[in-house]
Protein backbone atom coordinates (compact mmCIF):
# COMPACT_ATOMS: atom_id res chain seq x y z
CA UNK A 1 0.00 0.00 0.00
CA UNK A 2 1.49 3.43 -1.16
CA UNK A 3 1.51 6.22 0.67
CA UNK A 4 -1.80 7.80 -0.58
CA UNK A 5 -3.66 4.75 -0.12
CA UNK A 6 -2.76 4.41 3.21
CA UNK A 7 -3.82 8.60 3.94
CA UNK A 8 -7.61 7.80 2.04
CA UNK A 9 -7.79 4.56 4.25
CA UNK A 10 -6.91 6.23 7.67
CA UNK A 11 -9.42 9.17 6.51
CA UNK A 12 -12.36 7.03 5.42
CA UNK A 13 -12.13 5.41 8.95
CA UNK A 14 -12.09 8.36 10.56
CA UNK A 15 -15.17 9.65 8.53
CA UNK A 16 -16.98 6.60 9.47
CA UNK A 17 -16.04 6.72 13.07
CA UNK A 18 -16.78 10.60 13.61
CA UNK A 19 -19.81 10.45 11.93
CA UNK A 20 -21.38 7.32 14.25
CA UNK A 21 -19.86 9.20 17.32
CA UNK A 22 -21.88 12.81 15.82
CA UNK A 23 -24.69 10.59 14.72
CA UNK A 24 -25.08 9.54 18.86
CA UNK A 25 -23.98 12.61 20.68
CA UNK A 26 -26.36 15.13 18.90
CA UNK A 27 -29.04 12.09 20.11
CA UNK A 28 -28.32 12.29 23.32
CA UNK A 29 -27.30 16.37 23.37
CA UNK A 30 -31.06 16.74 22.32
CA UNK A 31 -32.71 14.49 24.75
CA UNK A 32 -30.84 15.66 27.89
CA UNK A 33 -30.48 19.43 26.64
CA UNK A 34 -26.18 19.27 27.49
CA UNK A 35 -24.88 21.74 25.42
CA UNK A 36 -21.36 20.31 26.04
CA UNK A 37 -22.78 17.24 24.57
CA UNK A 38 -24.37 18.76 21.26
CA UNK A 39 -21.52 21.02 20.80
CA UNK A 40 -19.36 17.37 21.20
CA UNK A 41 -21.90 16.05 18.43
CA UNK A 42 -21.14 19.51 15.98
CA UNK A 43 -17.21 18.71 16.63
CA UNK A 44 -17.33 14.76 15.41
CA UNK A 45 -18.80 16.46 12.50
CA UNK A 46 -16.48 18.72 11.61
CA UNK A 47 -13.82 16.18 12.23
CA UNK A 48 -15.65 14.22 9.35
CA UNK A 49 -15.33 17.16 7.19
CA UNK A 50 -11.56 17.29 7.52
CA UNK A 51 -11.37 13.69 6.74
CA UNK A 52 -12.94 14.49 3.52
CA UNK A 53 -10.68 17.51 2.92
CA UNK A 54 -7.68 15.61 3.91
CA UNK A 55 -8.36 12.75 1.01
CA UNK A 56 -9.35 15.73 -1.22
CA UNK A 57 -6.20 17.29 -0.94
CA UNK A 58 -4.00 13.98 -1.20
CA UNK A 59 -6.14 13.06 -4.41
CA UNK A 60 -5.05 16.29 -5.69
CA UNK A 61 -1.21 16.73 -4.32
CA UNK A 62 -0.99 13.42 -6.92
CA UNK A 63 -1.54 15.15 -9.69
CA UNK A 64 1.26 14.62 -12.12
CA UNK A 65 3.67 17.69 -12.45
CA UNK A 66 3.03 20.06 -15.95
CA UNK A 67 4.32 23.03 -17.79
CA UNK A 68 2.41 25.40 -14.89
CA UNK A 69 3.24 23.64 -12.27
CA UNK A 70 6.83 21.55 -13.14
CA UNK A 71 7.49 20.71 -9.28
CA UNK A 72 4.11 19.24 -9.35
CA UNK A 73 1.21 19.72 -6.62
CA UNK A 74 2.44 18.20 -3.25
CA UNK A 75 1.98 21.17 -1.35
CA UNK A 76 -1.83 21.18 -2.07
CA UNK A 77 -1.60 18.88 1.09
CA UNK A 78 -0.42 21.87 3.17
CA UNK A 79 -3.35 23.95 2.24
CA UNK A 80 -5.71 21.05 2.98
CA UNK A 81 -4.31 21.27 6.26
CA UNK A 82 -5.15 24.74 6.70
CA UNK A 83 -7.75 24.57 5.90
CA UNK A 84 -8.67 21.98 8.32
CA UNK A 85 -7.24 24.17 10.93
CA UNK A 86 -9.84 26.80 9.57
CA UNK A 87 -12.42 24.37 10.36
CA UNK A 88 -11.62 23.87 13.89
CA UNK A 89 -11.12 27.48 14.33
CA UNK A 90 -14.21 28.40 13.53
CA UNK A 91 -16.25 25.57 15.32
CA UNK A 92 -14.36 26.61 18.70
CA UNK A 93 -15.63 30.20 17.91
CA UNK A 94 -19.18 29.21 16.95
CA UNK A 95 -19.28 27.32 20.45
CA UNK A 96 -17.93 29.70 22.39
CA UNK A 97 -20.95 31.86 21.37
CA UNK A 98 -23.64 29.42 21.96
CA UNK A 99 -21.95 28.81 25.56
CA UNK A 100 -21.87 32.55 26.42
CA UNK A 101 -25.41 32.22 25.73
CA UNK A 102 -25.87 29.47 27.88
CA UNK A 103 -24.46 31.12 30.69
CA UNK A 104 -26.83 34.00 29.86
CA UNK A 105 -30.14 32.16 29.70
CA UNK A 106 -29.15 28.46 31.58
CA UNK A 107 -31.25 25.68 31.07
CA UNK A 108 -30.93 22.67 33.05
CA UNK A 109 -29.84 19.02 31.57
CA UNK A 110 -31.74 15.69 32.23
CA UNK A 111 -28.56 12.42 31.99
CA UNK A 112 -29.38 8.92 31.80
CA UNK A 113 -27.34 6.03 32.13
CA UNK A 114 -27.36 5.29 28.31
CA UNK A 115 -26.64 8.75 27.41
CA UNK A 116 -23.19 8.34 30.11
CA UNK A 117 -22.79 5.13 28.57
CA UNK A 118 -22.45 6.59 24.88
CA UNK A 119 -20.11 9.28 26.65
CA UNK A 120 -17.89 6.57 27.66
CA UNK A 121 -17.91 5.01 24.69
CA UNK A 122 -16.83 8.24 22.68
CA UNK A 123 -13.95 8.56 25.26
CA UNK A 124 -12.24 5.29 24.34
CA UNK A 125 -13.31 5.65 20.39
CA UNK A 126 -11.91 8.78 20.03
CA UNK A 127 -8.42 8.12 22.13
CA UNK A 128 -8.11 5.01 19.60
CA UNK A 129 -9.06 7.40 16.62
CA UNK A 130 -6.77 9.63 17.53
CA UNK A 131 -3.88 8.05 17.95
CA UNK A 132 -3.70 5.56 15.51
CA UNK A 133 -4.55 8.88 12.98
CA UNK A 134 -1.36 10.62 14.35
CA UNK A 135 0.88 8.03 13.92
CA UNK A 136 -0.26 7.42 10.60
CA UNK A 137 0.12 10.72 9.47
CA UNK A 138 3.75 10.76 10.73
CA UNK A 139 4.56 7.69 9.18
CA UNK A 140 3.79 9.09 5.85
CA UNK A 141 4.49 12.43 6.42
CA UNK A 142 0.92 14.02 6.10
CA UNK A 143 0.47 17.27 8.45
CA UNK A 144 -3.43 17.13 7.52
CA UNK A 145 -3.78 13.89 9.05
CA UNK A 146 -1.32 14.51 11.81
CA UNK A 147 -3.70 17.98 12.55
CA UNK A 148 -7.09 15.32 12.64
CA UNK A 149 -5.67 12.95 15.11
CA UNK A 150 -4.35 15.81 17.28
CA UNK A 151 -7.87 17.19 16.89
CA UNK A 152 -9.38 13.53 17.91
CA UNK A 153 -6.74 13.33 20.91
CA UNK A 154 -8.47 16.62 22.54
CA UNK A 155 -11.63 15.92 21.53
CA UNK A 156 -11.31 12.53 23.82
CA UNK A 157 -10.66 15.17 26.86
CA UNK A 158 -13.38 17.30 25.72
CA UNK A 159 -15.50 14.00 25.56
CA UNK A 160 -14.51 12.88 29.30
CA UNK A 161 -14.57 16.59 30.98
CA UNK A 162 -18.33 16.48 29.22
CA UNK A 163 -18.77 13.21 31.52
CA UNK A 164 -17.42 14.49 34.97
CA UNK A 165 -19.97 17.80 34.44
CA UNK A 166 -22.42 14.93 33.95
CA UNK A 167 -21.63 13.02 36.75
CA UNK A 168 -21.01 16.38 39.42
CA UNK A 169 -24.47 17.36 38.29
CA UNK A 170 -26.02 13.56 39.01
CA UNK A 171 -24.34 13.94 42.39
CA UNK A 172 -24.80 17.33 44.02
CA UNK A 173 -27.00 18.98 41.04
CA UNK A 174 -24.32 21.84 40.18
CA UNK A 175 -24.94 22.38 36.46
CA UNK A 176 -21.35 23.04 34.85
CA UNK A 177 -22.63 22.65 31.10
CA UNK A 178 -22.30 25.64 29.95
CA UNK A 179 -18.98 26.83 31.52
CA UNK A 180 -17.77 23.47 30.46
CA UNK A 181 -18.93 24.54 26.77
CA UNK A 182 -16.91 27.83 26.92
CA UNK A 183 -13.77 25.89 28.53
CA UNK A 184 -14.02 23.41 25.92
CA UNK A 185 -14.56 26.05 23.33
CA UNK A 186 -11.18 28.42 24.28
CA UNK A 187 -8.96 25.06 23.80
CA UNK A 188 -11.06 24.56 20.67
CA UNK A 189 -9.70 27.62 19.42
CA UNK A 190 -6.51 27.59 20.63
CA UNK A 191 -6.11 24.11 18.94
CA UNK A 192 -7.29 25.76 15.54
CA UNK A 193 -4.72 28.60 16.02
CA UNK A 194 -2.09 26.14 17.12
CA UNK A 195 -2.29 24.00 13.97
CA UNK A 196 -2.99 26.77 11.55
CA UNK A 197 0.47 28.88 12.80
CA UNK A 198 1.76 25.64 11.99
CA UNK A 199 0.66 24.90 8.71
CA UNK A 200 1.16 28.53 7.39
CA UNK A 201 5.44 28.30 8.80
CA UNK A 202 5.33 25.40 6.39
CA UNK A 203 4.21 27.20 3.91
CA UNK A 204 5.93 30.10 4.63
CA UNK A 205 9.07 27.84 4.51
CA UNK A 206 10.72 26.47 7.63
CA UNK A 207 14.35 25.51 7.89
CA UNK A 208 15.12 21.80 6.83
CA UNK A 209 15.09 19.05 9.39
CA UNK A 210 18.55 18.62 11.07
CA UNK A 211 18.16 14.73 10.76
CA UNK A 212 18.00 15.38 6.94
CA UNK A 213 20.33 17.91 6.23
CA UNK A 214 23.13 15.89 8.26
CA UNK A 215 22.30 12.56 6.39
CA UNK A 216 22.57 14.52 3.15
CA UNK A 217 25.76 16.01 3.62
CA UNK A 218 27.06 12.96 4.90
CA UNK A 219 26.36 11.14 1.86
CA UNK A 220 28.09 13.71 0.01
CA UNK A 221 31.52 14.38 1.74
CA UNK A 222 31.71 10.41 1.78
CA UNK A 223 32.76 10.56 -1.81
CA UNK A 224 36.65 10.12 -1.60
CA UNK A 225 37.48 13.61 -3.59
CA UNK A 226 34.95 15.33 -1.65
CA UNK A 227 36.60 17.05 1.73
CA UNK A 228 34.04 18.97 2.24
CA UNK A 229 29.83 19.85 2.15
CA UNK A 230 28.94 23.23 2.16
CA UNK A 231 25.79 25.20 1.53
CA UNK A 232 22.86 22.83 1.50
CA UNK A 233 19.33 24.32 0.20
CA UNK A 234 16.46 22.60 0.09
CA UNK A 235 12.70 23.80 -1.23
CA UNK A 236 9.89 21.26 0.15
CA UNK A 237 7.46 20.93 -2.88
CA UNK A 238 5.06 18.72 -0.69
CA UNK A 239 6.05 15.94 2.08
CA UNK A 240 9.18 14.53 1.63
CA UNK A 241 10.03 16.11 -1.78
CA UNK A 242 12.83 18.12 -1.83
CA UNK A 243 14.54 19.81 -4.20
CA UNK A 244 17.86 21.81 -3.77
CA UNK A 245 21.47 22.15 -3.84
CA UNK A 246 24.79 22.22 -2.44
CA UNK A 247 28.33 23.24 -2.65
CA UNK A 248 31.20 20.55 -2.70
CA UNK A 249 35.24 21.58 -1.79
CA UNK A 250 37.44 19.34 -4.13
CA UNK A 251 41.27 19.36 -4.76
CA UNK A 252 42.40 21.95 -7.49
CA UNK A 253 44.15 19.24 -9.42
CA UNK A 254 40.35 17.61 -10.54
CA UNK A 255 39.71 17.48 -14.14
CA UNK A 256 36.82 19.05 -15.17
CA UNK A 257 35.92 15.23 -16.85
CA UNK A 258 36.27 14.12 -13.07
CA UNK A 259 34.09 16.74 -11.81
CA UNK A 260 31.05 16.03 -14.02
CA UNK A 261 31.25 12.55 -13.30
CA UNK A 262 31.30 12.74 -9.32
CA UNK A 263 28.44 15.41 -9.80
CA UNK A 264 26.12 12.78 -11.11
CA UNK A 265 27.61 9.96 -8.95
CA UNK A 266 26.36 12.92 -5.65
CA UNK A 267 23.08 13.53 -6.95
CA UNK A 268 22.05 9.60 -8.34
CA UNK A 269 23.11 8.45 -4.62
CA UNK A 270 21.64 11.12 -2.64
CA UNK A 271 18.35 10.86 -4.47
CA UNK A 272 18.61 6.97 -4.09
CA UNK A 273 19.02 7.14 -0.49
CA UNK A 274 17.28 10.04 0.72
CA UNK A 275 14.79 11.06 -2.22
CA UNK A 276 16.46 14.59 -2.59
CA UNK A 277 16.61 16.18 -5.59
CA UNK A 278 20.30 17.79 -5.62
CA UNK A 279 19.80 19.93 -8.94
CA UNK A 280 22.70 21.94 -8.63
CA UNK A 281 26.41 20.86 -7.15
CA UNK A 282 28.64 23.67 -7.21
CA UNK A 283 32.20 23.79 -6.53
CA UNK A 284 35.06 25.07 -4.03
CA UNK A 285 38.68 24.58 -5.14
CA UNK A 286 41.01 23.69 -2.29
CA UNK A 287 44.36 24.48 -2.71
CA UNK A 288 46.99 21.44 -2.64
CA UNK A 289 49.72 22.55 -4.75
CA UNK A 290 51.31 25.49 -2.16
CA UNK A 291 51.99 24.10 1.39
CA UNK A 292 51.98 28.24 2.45
CA UNK A 293 48.42 28.19 1.24
CA UNK A 294 47.53 25.79 4.36
CA UNK A 295 49.25 27.42 6.86
CA UNK A 296 47.65 30.83 5.78
CA UNK A 297 44.08 29.03 6.05
CA UNK A 298 44.60 28.14 9.75
CA UNK A 299 45.80 31.65 10.67
CA UNK A 300 42.44 32.91 8.68
CA UNK A 301 40.07 30.49 10.11
CA UNK A 302 41.14 31.38 13.62
CA UNK A 303 41.02 34.99 12.83
CA UNK A 304 37.51 34.57 11.22
CA UNK A 305 36.59 31.93 14.06
CA UNK A 306 37.25 34.65 16.91
CA UNK A 307 34.39 36.50 16.38
CA UNK A 308 31.00 36.41 17.63
CA UNK A 309 28.15 34.46 16.00
CA UNK A 310 30.76 33.61 13.20
CA UNK A 311 29.63 29.52 12.69
CA UNK A 312 31.42 28.52 10.01
CA UNK A 313 34.57 29.27 7.37
CA UNK A 314 34.71 27.42 4.07
CA UNK A 315 35.60 27.46 0.38
CA UNK A 316 38.34 29.22 1.46
CA UNK A 317 41.20 29.30 -2.02
CA UNK A 318 44.73 31.42 -1.93
CA UNK A 319 45.85 32.45 -5.59
CA UNK A 320 49.61 33.42 -5.20
CA UNK A 321 49.85 34.39 -8.43
CA UNK A 322 46.72 36.83 -8.32
CA UNK A 323 47.46 37.76 -5.19
CA UNK A 324 43.80 37.17 -4.21
CA UNK A 325 41.98 34.98 -1.03
CA UNK A 326 38.61 34.27 -1.03
CA UNK A 327 36.43 32.20 0.92
CA UNK A 328 32.75 32.05 2.73
CA UNK A 329 31.66 32.98 6.15
CA UNK A 330 28.19 31.65 7.75
CA UNK A 331 26.86 34.13 10.15
CA UNK A 332 24.15 33.45 13.10
CA UNK A 333 20.74 34.62 12.88
CA UNK A 334 20.74 35.32 16.02
CA UNK A 335 23.44 38.32 15.14
CA UNK A 336 22.09 41.73 16.40
CA UNK A 337 23.91 42.58 12.96
CA UNK A 338 25.48 40.39 10.50
CA UNK A 339 26.84 42.99 8.10
CA UNK A 340 29.01 44.63 10.86
CA UNK A 341 30.04 40.93 12.18
CA UNK A 342 30.77 40.55 7.90
CA UNK A 343 32.41 44.30 8.20
CA UNK A 344 34.70 43.41 10.81
CA UNK A 345 35.76 39.83 9.75
CA UNK A 346 36.65 41.38 5.93
CA UNK A 347 38.39 44.23 7.99
CA UNK A 348 41.07 42.44 10.36
CA UNK A 349 41.80 39.64 7.87
CA UNK A 350 42.64 42.10 5.50
CA UNK A 351 44.70 44.11 8.03
CA UNK A 352 46.64 40.90 8.01
CA UNK A 353 47.34 39.91 4.58
CA UNK A 354 47.36 43.83 3.44
CA UNK A 355 48.76 42.83 -0.18
CA UNK A 356 45.87 40.46 -0.68
CA UNK A 357 42.53 41.03 -2.89
CA UNK A 358 39.86 39.68 -0.75
CA UNK A 359 36.57 38.17 -2.13
CA UNK A 360 34.51 37.06 1.54
CA UNK A 361 30.40 35.75 0.52
CA UNK A 362 28.35 36.24 3.56
CA UNK A 363 26.37 32.79 3.71
CA UNK A 364 23.83 32.52 6.10
CA UNK A 365 23.00 29.87 8.38
CA UNK A 366 20.72 27.75 6.15
CA UNK A 367 20.98 24.15 7.69
CA UNK A 368 22.56 22.25 9.80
Amino acid sequence: MNRDQKIVRTSIIGILANAFLAAFKAAVGVLTGSIAVTLDAVNNLSDALSSVITILGTKLAGKRPDKKHPYGYGRIEYMSAAVISVIVLYAGITSLVESVKKILHPTQPEYTTAALVIIAVAVVVKIVLGRYVKRVGQQVSSDALVASGEDAVLDSVISASTLVAAVVFLLWGLSLEAWLGAIISVVIVKSGLDMLRDTLSTILGERVDREISTAVKQTVASFPDVHGAYDLVLHNYGPDKFIGSIHIEVPDTCTAERLDVLEREIAHKVYADHGVMLTGVSVYAMNTKDDRAARVLQDVRSTVMAHDYVLQMHGFYLNEAARSMQFDVVIDFAAPDARAVYAAVVDEVQAKYPDYTLTVTLDADLSD
